[in-house]
């Protein structure tokens, strides 16, 4: 940028800084931080997807007649469950469940763990 708009626009409200050794320095120790925590946050994403993968989760609804559930098995409850029987903790936003579940029986769904990082697992809403 020209020199009157950095002096006098730029730098004052800190919207940039001064390309100095320092701060390029900062700049590159900010990036390899970033590299890493991401880094770790997949290998961490990893180990729970393959630890969950293929596993089936046991919920216990009551219901009407004809099966019909009171209300329906949400993706927070499903998250309870993983922590209680496998002792992962999942984020309830990273559930994904295709449809609604208001009826006995099994059901599949996939948990986003980390970009391009699923695992696909199924609950058993059974009798209580």
């Amino acid at each position: 940028v020209s020199d009157g708009y950095a002096r006098n626009f730029l730098l004052p409200r800190k919207l940039a800084k001064e390309a100095n050794a320092q701060a390029m320095n900062e700049l590159k120790n900010a990036e390899a931080a970033k590299e890493y925590k991401i880094k770790t946050e997949t290998e961490q994403a990893k180990k729970n997807a393959e630890a969950l993968s293929g596993r089936a989760v046991k919920i216990y609804a009551k219901a009407g007649q004809g099966g019909k559930l009171f209300g329906s098995v949400t993706a927070k409850e499903i998250c309870e469950e993983i922590k209680k029987q496998y002792g992962v903790d999942v984020d309830k936003r990273k559930v994904v469940l295709e449809n609604d579940i208001k009826s006995y029986g099994t059901f599949s769904f996939d948990i986003k763990f980390y970009n391009g990082v699923t695992a696909t697992m199924s609950v058993v809403v059974c009798e209580q």
